[in-house]
């Protein structure tokens, strides 16, 4: 107590564990560097590794500004590498050393003891790691070179050799043939160290794209190393009650375990689930049923179970499809396994069974040919995937083997909001993987509009919408009545404020809706990708009411402005996907869920002070039409800005400029001279 006494608690902090990047996470350990460089001075020209043997590669630039770069020995080594001729093979193509190779090797063997830790507001949030890399140089040019120089050797020694006494030199060849190889040997030679050697170089390289440490998608990614919520149940872990924490402390003797008799390992009763933590009944229930409606899971789990922690537990197991869940893929197919039919890696065949899921968002009926076409997968295992979630029909297709569960919908808008921003990026994943064309993307026109109209009959339908149009017909009327007393009562302000906002009034179909239509088949009642609340303003004939116009270009404009001032410079396609991520911020009901076309949002960027850049992309490139719309901040009222808007002149000539180009022409049109850190700046 005396001790107690002495040391008192000072403060307590709460801890959550992030899963968000588990089994994704690296540490990567550089060598030291001199006092003089700073990380954000490094520039990383390209990265890939190897996931199986966790084997980086960092190919990074080196200043050879700096004053304590000797140049006569980086043309020296590039002399020895490369020779006197450059071509597309040759290391250094500047017949410099201007880059370096660092290569990875793992720190420790065991990294489950360690995890990267965020402080944010009184809370601790770890992540664990998946693994430690020592990043070392890489002498390989070296060898190169060392190679060269034998080649030239030989060379000499066999230039005066002429073809005829080639012809004379013949040589006697004995023919082997090797016995069968028998097991033992077999062992031996799968053993033995030239094997693994060559089967680690069989490992195709996967290359990376660096971004950043202020880039918006390292932004974006550092957000995950938060845990998404307090108490989720991916905190589960560090939350035990008084038993199971002595349980952990004092674990049961393996003779009372043996003393248990064995049941089958799928065979789990009730009364063993029941004992088990709320997460883990969760996951075993989704992947023995792999699909189930919210209600019935309630129900499996027993009286007296929080809906709420039900809710965060199924979200890391399960996703919603036509609102019900279905269990994840990397749940059925773990790390590490492979196909019973075909013997592809669960990586494949994950993908492959998120298509078929991401499918049934789309449309109730799915085709066996089309899913087979796409994933390239032998027909088991689609198969498979099929009956994990659908039933077969005749001359019909695969139908989704739960009806649409409207009741969960409405009961739970902020759920399906989250699993359609979760949606979206599988969705991304799988055209990147696939080359997804238009007509995998859209969904059917007969069934366009939602997959559970298919359950309702047309009076029943008559009947909903009968009945729904005079539920609210006195809410409609009123607010009618409202808007046009607003309107009288503020005709002389209107018509100063409305004219500022340019609306231009163009035929049907002049303006083309912002690409939201992968995503209409979810039948979520979304607008733009996101929940609607009942209360949010909609759109009367295409036109947002008078009111709502002004609090619409305001919130447009100042999430514009914001963009441009940290940005500076962005496509459409990447303003589209922020314009994207700062909906799903939004709470429900907010104006901006009233649909923005990419007509608004192009106009409100040239309102705000931007421009279009016609940047002169080669005509082969492969880029979308929105990743060829470049919008830049033209005036951002600090120093820069007149060297911004050279270089932005520069990259409307040519769309690949060399940097001494640059430097010399901002030299010559600002009339001073920038050195590389103001340089730097300005290109960033």
């Amino acid at each position: 107590m005396a001790n107690e006494e002495d040391d008192p608690i000072i403060q307590e902090i709460d801890v959550f564990l992030a899963r968000s990047l588990l089994e994704k996470l690296y540490l990567f350990q550089y060598p030291i560097r001199p006092a003089s460089m700073t990380y954000d001075d490094v520039t990383h020209l390209s990265a890939k590794i190897k996931p199986k043997q966790q084997k980086v590669e960092l190919e990074m630039a080196i200043d050879t500004l700096n004053p304590n770069y000797c140049r006569s020995k980086g043309e020296q080594i590039a002399l020895n590498v490369d020779g006197t001729c450059t071509d597309e093979t040759s290391t250094y193509s500047s017949k410099l050393m201007d880059k370096q190779t660092f290569c990875s090797s793992q720190a420790a063997s065991n990294v489950s003891r360690y995890a990267a830790a965020v402080y944010k507001k009184g809370e601790l949030h770890l992540t664990p790691l998946h693994g430690i890399l020592q990043l070392r140089p890489s002498f390989t040019y070296l060898d190169k070179a060392d190679a060269k120089h034998r080649e030239r050797e030989a060379a000499n020694e066999g230039g005066d050799s002429s073809q005829d006494e080639a012809e004379d030199d013949v040589k006697q060849i004995t023919v082997r043939f090797s016995r069968p190889e028998t097991e033992q040997a077999r062992q031996r030679r799968v053993q033995s160290y030239e094997f693994l050697q060559k089967r680690q170089a069989e490992e195709h390289w996967v290359h990376l794209h660096y971004y950043g440490l202020k880039d918006s998608r390292s932004e974006h990614e550092r957000q995950y190393l938060f845990s998404q919520g307090h108490g989720l149940a991916e905190n589960t872990e560090l939350i035990k009650s008084p038993s199971e924490y002595l349980m952990m402390l004092m674990p049961p003797s393996v003779e009372e375990e043996n003393d248990k008799p064995m049941a089958p390992s799928n065979v789990l009763s009730m009364a063993q689930l029941r004992t088990l933590p709320l997460a883990d009944q969760i996951k075993i229930l989704m992947k023995n049923v792999k699909v189930m409606p919210f209600a019935n899971l309630m129900s499996l789990l027993g009286s007296g179970t929080d809906s709420t922690a039900v809710l965060r537990c199924v979200q890391q197991v399960a996703l919603l499809v036509q609102g019900n869940w279905v269990v994840k893929s990397d749940v059925l197919y773990p790390k590490d396994t492979s196909s019973p039919h075909s013997g592809v890696p669960a990586e494949v065949l994950c993908r492959g069974r998120d298509f078929v899921m991401w499918k049934f968002t789309q449309d109730r009926w799915v085709v066996r040919k089309e899913v087979a076409a796409v994933t390239k997968l032998c027909p088991e295992d689609v198969k498979d995937f099929l009956e994990h979630m659908s039933v077969a029909r005749i001359n019909k297709g695969w139908e989704f083997m739960l009806p649409y569960d409207e009741d969960f919908v409405k009961k739970h808008p902020d759920i399906v909001q989250r699993q359609h921003m979760l949606w979206m990026g599988i969705q991304a994943k799988l055209e990147k993987v696939y080359n997804l064309l238009k007509e995998h993307l859209a969904p059917k026109k007969q069934e366009a509009q939602s997959a559970h109209p298919l359950l309702v009959s047309g009076e029943q339908r008559v009947s909903m919408a009968k009945a729904k149009a005079k539920q609210n017909y006195g809410q409609l009327e009123k607010e009618f009545q409202r808007q046009k007393a607003e309107m009288k009562s503020n005709d002389t302000s209107a018509k100063t404020d409305v004219p500022s906002i340019r609306i231009k009034e163009e035929p049907v179909g002049a303006e083309e809706p912002m690409d939201t239509s992968a995503f209409e088949g979810l039948n979520n009642g979304l607008v733009n990708g996101l929940h609607t609340a009942e209360g949010s303003p909609e759109p009367v004939n295409g036109h947002l009411p008078g009111g709502c116009i002004d609090r619409v270009a305001q919130e447009l404009k100042a999430f514009v402005s914001s963009t441009f001032k940290k940005q500076f410079v962005l496509t459409l396609s990447e303003l589209k996907r922020l314009f994207n991520l700062h909906l799903a911020s939004l709470p429900p009901g907010h104006t901006l869920f009233s649909g923005i076309s990419d007509k608004m949002l192009q106009d409100m960027v040239l309102d705000t002070g931007c421009k279009q850049i016609l940047v002169p992309f080669p005509p082969q490139t492969a880029a979308s039409p929105d990743e060829l719309k470049v919008y830049a901040l033209w005036e951002a009222g600090d120093t820069y800005d007149q060297h911004r808007q050279v270089l932005l002149e520069i990259f409307s000539r040519n769309y690949r400029v060399r940097r001494n180009v640059i430097q010399s022409q901002l030299s010559q049109e600002c009339g001073e001279d920038l050195n590389k850190q103001e340089v730097d700046r300005v290109l960033k």
